[in-house]
């Protein structure tokens, strides 16, 4: 099974992050922040992950520092858990409608970080649950700098940041899940590195 633990603590967050990348889809998830919990139990159910979190941050400042450092160990889980990557399919999409809400996502885990997220040409409107856009926007930053994926998220339309928010997390898990998964022997480079 393709497991990994992580455990970080900070001066502004303690994080324990269980993922196993071959399910069973199941979650249990505790952050303090209940929107936060909400959209990675999505993750853990799209994704169809195995996904178990305990977190606690100062969210008397601000919910930024958890949002955000949830997404560094998230990403750190994921590389411990794919490994080497012999015999990953790398490259998946995802495209998930919500209401008005269009959010396609496009991954590569290929140990190069980059994240291209296009949401700036709408106006995105308000929070949910105390999480906007900008926060979206540095949860998958922490992903992908600490997983090593390069992420191209797409809002294609959408203005009400609970539907935006939501979207982006179940076409990410969607995403991860097919890139994930192992359909060959070799390792899916012509490098033959990753």
């Amino acid at each position: 099974m393709r497991r990994a633990s992580v455990e970080r603590n900070t001066a502004e967050t303690q994080i324990r992050l269980t993922l196993n990348l071959d399910g069973p889809p199941s979650s249990t998830i505790s952050t303090g922040l209940a929107f936060l919990d909400h959209m990675l139990g999505a993750v853990a159910k799209h994704g169809r992950f195995g996904l178990e979190l305990k977190a606690q941050g100062d969210l008397q400042v601000d919910v930024h520092h958890l949002v955000e450092d949830v997404g560094i160990v998230l990403g750190m889980a994921l590389k411990q858990a794919i490994g080497e990557a012999k015999g990953l399919e790398r490259y998946a999409e995802a495209s998930v409608p919500m209401d008005e809400t269009l959010v396609n996502v496009v991954v590569d885990c290929s140990g190069r970080a980059y994240l291209a997220f296009a949401p700036e040409e709408l106006a995105i409107e308000g929070a949910a649950g105390g999480v906007n856009a900008y926060h979206l926007r540095e949860f998958l930053r922490g992903l992908c700098n600490h997983a090593g994926l390069t992420l191209h998220v797409r809002v294609l339309a959408g203005r009400e940041a609970h539907h935006v928010i939501e979207a982006t997390f179940k076409a990410l898990a969607r995403a991860l899940y097919q890139a994930t998964r192992v359909t060959r022997e070799d390792l899916p480079s012509t490098k033959e590195v990753l």
